[in-house]
């Protein structure tokens, strides 16, 4: 049984590279993402070939025009999804051995110096042993661009991520870690907000004290969550979601430790209806960058998304924030939010 997890690649046999979404998938195909294909005038080089990245258009619009066979509709979510056919399934490249690969490496090129400079610091400060650590994005393919690629750097195990992240507030801006300036975060903001959900003030502050990105020698990282295998839980259809329109409430955070998954996971208690039907909310999830991370333990948070109703054992609902890549009209806010 093949078996893959977010952070994962996935290279076909038809030469491309999917990035894994999922934990679970159908009996059939890998849930996952077409981010690489081979372009003539690609600016991405590997044993002699050239690549380009694609976006989410292109790459939907390039397989429905070359290989509609990734493509498939989803009966639990409804929607038009990718997933690489298991008999197309060539190799799947996984962060954790491509880490170990580099570190054996002649470390010649900077950028993978780097790499090997964060995993030591997360082994030596916060503890974390080299098996729960991986690389990720372009370097994992080895379609990365020695001047310009971000380090996507994975820890395993959603208790040593929290870990990582701890460690990096605590040594950051002293030593090997610094903290981002607000050129970055602007150029961020600019790209994710669009419209009046956050203000800039409030997105620095926000993504400030998350703790979960950096500058290592000039060049970014993320440090990323994925759940180690005994943490990962259930099977694909085990659980469907039915749409219930839109929603507005306040509630308390009961747990924040899936909170930089995928998707992002919050259990939440003490839930007011604000807007909406009253029904019992017990998780509220999120699918895109911005609200990963956006409140901790026991703060009070106000949440505008989907209400979802949970099509399992226990029949109960959640909120979905990021149905679209903008997430328009939908976020996690702190309710009394003092930026002090």
């Amino acid at each position: 049984m093949m078996k893959a997890r977010p952070r994962d690649f996935i290279y076909t046999t038809d030469d491309l590279y999917f990035a894994t979404t999922s934990y679970l998938h159908p009996e059939d195909r890998i849930l996952s993402f077409l981010r690489y294909i081979p372009h003539k005038n690609g600016d991405r080089l590997k044993n002699g070939k050239k690549y380009a990245k694609v976006d989410s258009v292109q790459a939907y619009n390039y397989l429905q025009e070359n290989y509609p066979e990734y493509l498939f509709e989803c009966e639990n979510s409804q929607t038009l999804m990718m997933g690489v056919p298991l008999d197309r399934v060539k190799g799947i490249l996984t962060p954790h051995d491509r880490l170990k690969e580099i570190m054996k490496e002649d470390q010649s090129i900077p950028l993978l110096r780097k790499v090997v400079k964060v995993g030591e610091t997360f082994h030596e400060k916060a503890n974390i042993p080299y098996e729960n650590m991986g690389i990720s994005g372009s370097i994992l393919p080895g379609l990365y661009n020695i001047e310009s690629s971000d380090i996507d750097f994975v820890i395993y195990g959603l208790e040593n991520h929290r870990r990582a992240r701890a460690t990096f507030k605590d040594i950051k801006d002293q030593d090997i870690f610094q903290s981002i300036g607000d050129d970055y975060w602007d150029k961020i903001f600019k790209k994710r907000i669009k419209d009046s959900a956050l203000s800039f003030e409030e997105f620095c502050w926000y993504e400030k004290r998350k703790n979960n990105r950096g500058i290592i020698d000039g060049t970014l990282f993320d440090i990323l969550a994925t759940r180690n295998w005994e943490e990962i839980k259930g099977s694909w259809g085990d659980i469907r979601y039915e749409n219930h329109g839109h929603v507005t409430l306040e509630a308390t955070v009961k747990s924040a430790l899936a909170s930089f998954d995928n998707p992002a996971v919050y259990e939440v208690t003490d839930v007011k209806i604000m807007e909406g039907p009253p029904v019992t909310v017990d998780k509220v999830a999120s699918f895109t960058h911005t609200y990963a991370g956006q409140a901790e333990e026991d703060e009070r948070i106000i949440v505008k998304g989907k209400l979802e109703r949970v099509i399992d054992s226990k029949n109960s609902y959640r909120v979905v924030v990021g149905t679209t890549r903008e997430s328009i009209d939908e976020f996690i806010k702190i309710k009394d939010l003092h930026m002090d």
